[in-house]
């Protein structure tokens, strides 16, 4: 418990001869993680090199991208595909030889044609994009080029030109200015280019084209439709080639993705010219499981041993060793950072106290229940992803959480439950006829039972960075940070003791009335004071700079006030959104029914349900980011140091064929 799963360092070694039924049992194993050899030139590796990849890698390969391409085209993935009988290796092995290769030429003819004709549709769609301005024009296009003596100048301006020297102007008032096409003789080009310029002139070219504006526009938004046409037919044989071969693809990409992973596993290994060695890492317990295969399928002829390990921290990958209900959570261990091999595992912590403190902040019945709905109802988005399934599963339980606080707080969308608050109230009188006002609310109380999660958290998390500083440091410095860490518990309990001393605060010890030492100074005073003096000193001896941080101290005790502060707005919303549907705008209405108040009614109705969705999305943002926040900054910070390499055995867990 709050450690990861223990790894054992293993060395393997066998002839060449070896090479291909060891990475093939590695494979179907799917226990071992293979450290990567890495020709580094020292002594205990001379002589070795990497390996090279098994005969008919190439080939493997080759057909591999041709699937993932196809499947790319299609947009197709294994996750689609669910309750399928697993396919016979071999027969799909014989199907991939002898059909792949027709379906990647009738995939790759459609896919070309397809690119062809809307390249084509591109194409047309610049022409008309260009003829688009000589729309209306009342002349057919090849008269605006080909002369010898007469040039064209076609553009935009701002307004209507006048041309001292002789010319032909049509123009045409269009959104963005004047659109004139003008004629002119070559000698006089350049004088009314530049008088052109005056009024702003942006030039287009002239399309090289034959027919009026209109026409060809037309003409080309006729072929376009056409064009649309044949892409349809082609989308739809690919519709039917996708239906019928899917199955096929997908379980095909999965054995070559096996097949080229075992393929090129040697380029992972040290190798000589007879021989071959390879260091990985398996959960301690299935170690025997290793040698015994290995023997089995070798006959004896390989060597396996458990190598020494000398240090601990960076050397073995991190496979977490929690419960089934703390797995969701590690989604949020794994985007913070994953544990390193060594130090406390908080994941299970986590996995209770998260839950809890979202349903301090939206424990209410009524929100739990949508959340619970959604958090089944939403699956379907993320089939097949690892992440989002986690993140459901942590909405689940959250939800069930605000069920169980929403039950304790008496609460149903902010009305109270046929039973009162089983423990302190969160109701807050709003509006004369408030469900609220029926419960005197607790909210001190409440603060001050979020100010103790507070304490008891942070100090867990320096008793936790006392434990990591046993287990990670060396030397004098794992000293110095275990007795940091104690001085940093001192400090806090210091000035809790010192508090309570001189103030008496509800649901905390009252130590004002201990009898008194000396100076006026009672025990609890003196003793808090030298828990305080003693913490800082402890502090100082490991760095005199970490007393600059003491006032955070305070600071990170009192953001735990949150859980209670952010509930109670949630609170505040939904007894305001009820007040004002119900009781200013429904129930008036009820008492004297009229056509007017009909619609009014509708309308306190759409107030009721937006009011409540918008605090359940605010529920869900406020319940899910605080309680990350509280874990990442105010109780990771005093312990965690993460960095660990993720477990990733050889091998893979096949959805689509059966294992050899």
């Amino acid at each position: 418990m709050f450690q990861p799963k223990q790894m054992s360092k293993l060395l393997i070694v066998a002839s060449k001869q070896q090479l291909e039924p060891i990475v093939t049992e590695l494979y179907r194993m799917n226990i071992f993680h293979i450290d990567d050899y890495v020709e580094k030139g020292d002594d205990q590796w001379e002589g070795f090199k990497i390996g090279m990849p098994l005969k008919g890698a190439d080939t493997i390969s080759s057909s591999l991208v041709k699937i993932r391409s196809i499947a790319s085209a299609f947009g197709i993935g294994s996750e689609q595909l669910d309750d399928v009988a697993k396919a016979k290796v071999q027969a799909l092995k014989q199907s991939i030889e002898k059909d792949l290769p027709a379906i990647a030429d009738e995939v790759e003819h459609l896919l070309s044609q397809r690119s062809k004709l809307e390249a084509s549709i591109k194409e047309y769609e610049q022409k008309i994009e260009a003829l688009r301005p000589f729309t209306g024009a009342p002349f057919p296009m090849e008269l605006l080029t080909g002369y010898d003596s007469i040039s064209c100048i076609a553009g935009t301006v701002k307004s209507k030109p006048v041309i001292s020297v002789s010319h032909e102007l049509w123009e045409n008032q269009q959104k963005n200015g004047m659109f004139i096409t003008v004629a002119v003789r070559n000698e006089d080009l350049a004088a009314v280019e530049k008088s052109l310029l005056d009024l702003q002139l942006q030039k287009v070219a002239i399309p090289a084209e034959t027919g009026s504006a209109s026409a060809l526009i037309a003409d080309y938004e006729q072929k376009i439709a056409g064009i649309h046409k044949e892409i349809e037919q082609i989308s739809a044989q690919m519709a039917t080639i996708r239906e019928k071969h899917q199955y096929f693809l997908m379980s095909s990409e999965e054995l070559l993705t096996a097949d080229i992973e075992q393929a090129e596993a040697p380029l992972r290994f040290a190798t000589t010219d007879l021989a071959f060695a390879v260091v990985g890492w398996v959960p301690t317990e299935q170690v025997t499981k290793v040698y015994e295969t290995l023997d089995r399928v070798c006959a004896g002829k390989v060597y396996t041993t458990e190598l020494e390990v000398e240090d601990y921290n960076d050397g073995p990958p991190v496979e977490y060793n929690n419960p089934d209900f703390s797995h969701p959570t590690e989604l949020f261990m794994d985007i913070y950072s994953r544990p390193k091999y060594t130090e406390v595992d908080p994941t299970l912590l986590m996995s209770i106290v998260y839950p809890i403190m979202f349903g301090l902040i939206l424990g209410d019945v009524g929100y739990g229940l949508i959340l619970l709905a959604m958090s089944f109802g939403l699956r379907s988005m993320v089939k097949g992803s690892e992440a989002g399934n986690q993140l459901m599963n942590v909405l689940r339980n959250c939800s069930i959480s605000s069920i169980i606080f929403g039950v304790i707080f008496s609460e149903f969308f902010g009305f109270s439950l046929p039973w009162g608050p089983l423990w302190f109230s969160r109701h807050i009188p709003i509006g004369a006829t408030a469900e609220g006002a029926h419960h005197a609310s607790a909210i001190p109380q409440l603060l001050v039972v979020s100010i103790w999660i507070g304490i008891l958290h942070i100090t867990l998390g320096r008793i936790w960075g006392a434990l990591n500083a046993s287990r990670m440091e060396h030397g004098h410095h794992k000293s110095l940070k275990m007795y940091a860490n104690i001085g940093w518990i001192l400090v806090m309990w210091g000035i809790i003791v010192l508090i309570w001393s001189k103030f008496p605060i509800m649901l905390m010890p009252d130590l004002t009335k201990m009898p008194e030492l000396a100076g006026g100074l009672n025990v609890a005073t003196i003793a808090g004071a030298v828990m305080l003096v003693l913490g800082l000193a402890l502090i100082a001896r490991e760095n005199a700079l970490d007393l600059m941080e003491v006032p955070t101290i305070i600071s990170h005790v009192l953001s735990y006030t949150r859980l209670i502060a952010v509930g109670l707005s949630s609170v505040a919303i939904a007894l305001v959104t009820n007040f004002i549907s119900i009781g200013l705008i429904i129930n008036p209405q009820l008492a004297n029914l009229t056509p007017v108040g009909v619609v009014l009614i509708i309308v306190g109705v759409v107030v009721f349900l937006f009011g409540h969705a918008l605090n359940t999305a605010l529920g869900i943002l406020g319940g899910g980011l605080h309680p990350l926040r509280l874990h990442y900054v105010e109780f990771f910070t005093k312990f965690y140091r993460g960095g660990g390499k993720k477990y990733n055995p050889f091998g893979m867990i096949r959805k689509l064929t059966e294992q050899n």
